[in-house]
């Protein structure tokens, strides 16, 4: 068993590290692998930081972290997005999640994604 003040201090530890890094959004969509170290296919949309308005990490509890990541179809015309992950500032990947495609875009529409991380 593990504090509650030690979840809320994991918490914003992980907050931090995704502050500092980006996202990514991709084409594959097969199991995820702890072990793996890249998303499948990355779309053409490349690295969405989480400094910009695209992709935000924020606390909305004491232990859990909403992850919201955004691009514009412009940035992926006529692809299928199966896959989105998470990397730190030294291109590790942290975190990836698979799901149903979605898509393809067209240039006018916008894709966002959120995922929620809890520290339990």
């Amino acid at each position: 068993m593990i504090t509650d003040e030690l979840r809320k201090q994991l918490a914003t530890q992980i907050k931090t590290i995704l502050d500092a890094g980006y996202a990514q959004v991709g084409l594959g969509g097969n199991s995820t692998s702890p072990a793996a170290t890249t998303l499948d296919v990355v779309s053409s949309a490349g690295n969405i930081s989480f400094a910009g308005a695209s992709a935000q990490a924020e606390n909305s509890d004491e232990n859990v972290i909403q992850v919201f990541v955004e691009t514009l179809g412009s940035s992926i015309t006529g692809e299928v997005i199966r896959e989105m992950g998470v990397f730190d500032s030294s291109n590790k990947l942290l975190g990836r999640v698979n799901f149903s495609g979605v898509g393809p875009f067209s240039s006018t529409e916008r894709l966002q994604i959120f995922l929620t991380l809890e520290v339990e």
